[in-house]
C-alpha cells in the first residue's frame, strides 16, 4: 500500500513540477551559493575587473602621452629641419657671395697684374726707344759728318767740331720734326 499510496500521490501532482521539498531544498541550495558568490567570489571578480580596467585605462594613458610625445618630437624634428633648411640655403648664399667676392678679387688681382705689366712693358719699351734714339744718334751723327765733310770738303775728324756740328743738326731736325708731329 505504501506503493500505491505514493503512485496515487503522484497521479494527482503534474508530472512536469518537481517535488515542494525539492523545490525548497533547492532554492535553499541556490541562495547559500548566491550569498557565498556574492560574498567572496564577486569582490574578487569585481577587483579582477577593476584591476583590468586601470591597467587598460593606463595602457590608454601611456598611449597617449606616447602618442602626444611622438608629436611632439615631430614637431620638433620638423623645427630642426626647417632650422637646418635655411642654414643651409644661409651658407649655400655666404658660399655663393664668398665665391664672387673671390672671382672679384681675383679679377681686380689680373687687372693689377695687367696694369702693372703693361707699365713694365711701356717702362722697357721707353727704355728701348730712348736706348735706339741714343744709338741712331750716334750712327746717325756719324753719317751726318761724312756727308757734311764730303760737302764741304774739309775733314771734320776733329771731335770737338764733330759734335756741334751732330748736335746743331740734330736740334734742327728736333726742331722740324716737332711741328710734323703736332
Amino acid at each position: 500500500m505504501a506503493i500505491d499510496a505514493v503512485l496515487a500521490e503522484e497521479a494527482g501532482q503534474n508530472p512536469l513540477l518537481p517535488a515542494s521539498y525539492d523545490i525548497i531544498w533547492s532554492l535553499v541550495c541556490f541562495i547559500a551559493i548566491a550569498f557565498l558568490f556574492w560574498k567572496f567570489v564577486m569582490p574578487r571578480f569585481s577587483a579582477l575587473l577593476d584591476e583590468r580596467a586601470e591597467k587598460i585605462e593606463g595602457g590608454i594613458a601611456k598611449a597617449e602621452a606616447a602618442q602626444a610625445e611622438a608629436a611632439q618630437m615631430l614637431e620638433q624634428y620638423k623645427a630642426q629641419l626647417a632650422d637646418a633648411r635655411s642654414e643651409a640655403a644661409r651658407i649655400r648664399d655666404d658660399a655663393r657671395a664668398e665665391g664672387e667676392q673671390i672671382v672679384e678679387d681675383m679679377r681686380q688681382r689680373a687687372q693689377e697684374e695687367s696694369a702693372r705689366i703693361l707699365a713694365q712693358g711701356q717702362v722697357q719699351l721707353d727704355a728701348q726707344r730712348a736706348q735706339i734714339v741714343t744709338e741712331l744718334r750716334g750712327d746717325l751723327g756719324r753719317i751726318a759728318v761724312d756727308l757734311a765733310g764730303r760737302v764741304v770738303g774739309e775733314s771734320l775728324e776733329d771731335e770737338a767740331r764733330q759734335r756741334g756740328t751732330v748736335d746743331r743738326f740734330l736740334d734742327e731736325l728736333d726742331s722740324v720734326s716737332a711741328p710734323a708731329k703736332s
